[in-house]
């Protein structure tokens, strides 16, 4: 009995010390990523996802990190080895998880990065996919603020880009911006916050 016992003990404890190593390490890759330290939050990122391998946040976060990285780039190279990074990490994610929002919504990011750096080569050719990927986001997760977020924003992008009124779109990013003030993480370390960033886009596509 005190054998089975200890055994039990012992499992418990080492449950509970992988647990405490992953809060510990996403704890330190966020904190990283905070302090602009966002390579160095990805590489962690990614050794937590290879201890990991059930959990889609680890490798959807490092996805995260390479796509915004890739925003603004002007090295083809350097943007080509961010991008496929990000594809992989987000595969990894993808295969973890069905139907999550989150992903549809960086997996969209992806995309869009590619037509920030050059529209003219790939602007015509992403933007229906893009489109595809916030409306299968937003038909999942209507109130989710970074579905809302992303799809007005692509949606302004879009108009402007045709030359058309964008002022439509400006009730769905107040609209975001509520989700945002409202929302509660579905879990821990799950995608949260933007109410900031939803503010400043409303402020330069819509004046207040």
């Amino acid at each position: 009995m005190k054998k089975i016992l200890f055994i039990l003990f012992t499992m418990v404890t080492v449950s509970s010390f992988a647990q405490s190593k992953y809060q510990q390490g996403m704890e330190k890759a966020f904190e990283l990523w905070k302090s602009d330290k966002s390579w160095e939050a990805a590489n962690l990122f990614e050794r937590i996802a290879q201890a990991e391998t059930e959990n889609w946040l680890p490798p959807f976060y490092a996805a995260q990190i390479n796509v915004f990285n890739s925003f603004g780039e002007k090295d083809k190279e350097k943007m080509k080895a961010q991008i496929e990074k990000a594809r992989n990490f987000l595969n990894d994610a993808k295969a973890l998880t069905e139907n999550n929002p989150e992903v549809l919504v960086l997996e969209a990011q992806i995309l869009t990065a590619w037509v920030v750096y050059d529209g003219q080569q790939y602007g015509m050719k992403l933007s229906p996919k893009i489109a595809e990927l916030y409306k299968k986001a937003f038909e999942i997760a209507p109130e989710n603020p970074r579905v809302v977020l992303g799809k007005a924003q692509w949606d302004i992008g879009t108009a402007k880009f045709f030359n058309q009124p964008t002022d439509m779109y400006c009730d769905d990013i107040r609209k975001a911006i509520e989700l945002f003030a409202a929302e509660e993480p579905a879990g821990e370390y799950y995608p949260q916050g933007g109410g900031e960033y939803a503010e400043q886009v409303l402020q330069e596509n819509c004046g207040n």
